[in-house]
């Protein structure tokens, strides 16, 4: 059996990176993401450092360009990778405005160097499409003789557009063995706009299995569009403005999918009239992206196009791209109290531009703070969405601000599968594996669904190993 080191994302939410073991000489990388919240440590720049050794690294695979999932690649190169990025065709086209606005944020604003990384990375990534096996390399052992072959595929995720699982094919030269790996990536919800479901393979020896709600389930999509609309109406009552922290890509574009329908079959005057801005620079490049790559939409959405409706550009839609226009937006907004939907990252509330919107109006009962993505450990929406039903407060930038505005999580909008979906995922495999390494959960997320797989396999009477 192969063996996987963890160097992220084994005991935490975020930080996904993991090493499959070839053998002695040889490894493939799946992600090198950045730490966030409670698993980020004090030394972040410690943290953010390659200390294990790349030597034997002959490939990345990069699940999807979330930041936890993507963000220490600038560290990974840096530290003299060479080797390919292997990403599907959506996250080829993606990748690089992540990785420019990472570079920005944490590690240098110089053009040159930036332009520099950019133009590597660029040469880098392999983009391979869904469901065709893509060879590695043969995988050589000391004396240079060939020890057996590597292949990977791709296949959709459902998480965001271009999310991929990971399948790996390995057969030992010498004794003709296979092992087959799958890495789950970050799976998608069923139902979940603009992206197909994301379907299981037929079988694997070990699989590697994010945990995020692996001790809950979702509410079903009727039911979470109904709590959307409920959430914004109160909001309009009160005269207010919606804010929703939202992670630029994904998330960002579910959402508005989501609203376009809602404004499509409203009959009230105020959601004809209720403007819907997004305010991030980056979220609105990512927007335009998604556009060019229609052809990955799910059918619902393509039939939506056919019909003449566009719903990432529609009348309501304004965006927000200089800094000034955004300060004089949030002073209008919390002056005036105007009805609007602010969507604006980060979706954890742990930078970006929400966070000034939020210390302009989180003192004001007239407005809502709307969450719809999953609040990490130790990050200021975490602590918004825990103590602002109490009347409580949150510190911002070390400042202390009490929390008036109304709070509302919508957990249906998760762009991650919930337990019964991660479960799903591996009943529905024809030959279920053996070993299941649980990761990017917290610890009661994964002991849960641990209890769960192995009460799922006692049932069928198959005996199974789980790691959490």
């Amino acid at each position: 059996m192969l063996d996987i080191i963890h160097h992220g994302g084994a005991t935490g939410v975020t930080g996904s990176c993991h090493q499959l073991l070839l053998n002695r000489h040889e490894s493939l990388l799946v992600d090198c993401g950045l730490f966030q919240g409670e698993d980020a440590a004090e030394n972040s720049f410690e943290q953010l450092q390659i200390e294990f050794d790349i030597s034997t690294v002959k490939a990345l695979i990069i699940t999807h360009v979330h930041i936890d999932h993507v963000g220490r690649l600038p560290y990974l190169l840096a530290a003299g990778f060479t080797g390919p990025i292997i990403c599907s065709i959506p996250t080829a086209k993606l990748l690089p405005l992540v990785i420019e606005d990472a570079l920005k944020i944490g590690f240098t604003r110089n053009a040159q160097l930036i332009e520099r990384f950019q133009a590597q990375l660029e040469k880098q990534i392999v983009s391979v499409p869904y469901g065709k096996w893509h060879s590695v390399s043969e995988v050589s052992d000391h004396t240079g003789a060939c020890a057996g072959t590597t292949r990977v595929k791709l296949k959709r995720a459902g998480h965001i557009l271009g999310s991929s699982y990971v399948k790996v094919s390995y057969q030992d030269a010498a004794t003709g063995e296979k092992e087959r790996i799958v890495f789950s990536g970050d799976l998608g919800a069923p139902y979940a706009p603009l992206l197909p479901a994301p379907k299981s393979p037929y079988g694997c020896d070990q699989l590697i299995l994010e945990s995020t709600y692996g001790n809950r389930q979702h509410p079903d999509r009727r039911q979470r569009r109904a709590t959307l609309k409920a959430a914004v109406e109160q909001a309009l009552a009160n005269g207010g403005t919606v804010m929703v922290p939202a992670f630029s890509i994904g998330r960002t574009q579910e959402l508005l999918y989501e609203l376009e329908t809602i404004i499509h079959q409203a009959r009230s005057p105020q959601w004809q009239s209720l403007e819907i801005i997004v305010d991030s620079p980056l979220a609105a490049r990512f927007t335009k992206v998604y556009r060019e790559l229609k052809p990955y939409w799910d059918k619902e959405a393509q039939g939506r196009l056919r019909s003449g409706r566009h719903p990432l550009n529609f009348a309501n839609l304004y965006t927000v791209d200089s800094h000034a226009e955004h300060e004089q937006t949030v002073e209008y907004l919390a002056k005036t109290g105007r009805p609007a939907i602010v969507i604006a990252a980060s979706g954890m509330c742990a930078g970006g531009r929400i966070m000034n919107y939020l210390k302009a109006m989180l003192g004001d009962e007239r407005h809502q703070v709307l969450f719809v993505g999953y609040q990490g450990a130790g990050t200021p929406g975490r602590d918004i969405q825990q103590y602002g039903p109490q009347g409580g407060w949150v510190a911002i930038d070390g400042e202390r601000f009490d929390i008036k505005a109304g709070v509302t999580t919508i957990s249906g909008y998760s762009a991650h599968a919930d337990q019964k979906d991660l479960l799903n995922f591996v009943k529905r495999m024809r030959r279920w594996p053996h070993t299941i390494h649980l990761v990017h959960g917290e610890q009661t997320a994964r002991a849960t669904l641990k209890a769960e797989l192995e009460s799922l396999y006692k049932r069928k009477g198959r005996s199974v190993t789980v790691r959490s």
